[in-house]
């Protein structure tokens, strides 16, 4: 048998920065892919949200507003039933007195 050893540090420290590089390398490709899938997601989710968004019309009535509008119809309608109701008075004294 030979005194050598079979491996030596150098190609112990050789293959330990092989290993090494090759690990970043796999880190980097599984980032890449993890950043990708991510930004695919987003791309998902922004669509999805885009298309509710259209779906859903804008609020444009206020509380408010729907109140003012509410007092402005019952104002006519008040308005509109004296109207009618003094009308009916004078048809029924012209039906009584003539």
């Amino acid at each position: 048998m030979s005194k050598s050893p079979l491996v030596t540090r150098a190609e112990l420290r050789r293959r330990k920065e092989q290993e090494e590089v090759a690990q970043e390398r796999n880190r980097q490709l599984q980032k890449k892919e993890a950043e990708r899938e991510y930004q695919q997601e987003e791309k998902n989710i922004d669509k999805y949200y885009r298309k509710e968004l259209k779906k859903t019309k804008p609020v444009t009535k206020t509380r408010s507003s729907e109140k003012q509008r509410s007092r402005e119809m019952n104002t006519f309608l008040m308005k509109s039933i004296v109207v009618v109701t003094l009308l009916l008075i004078v048809v029924g004294l012209m039906v009584w007195f003539l």
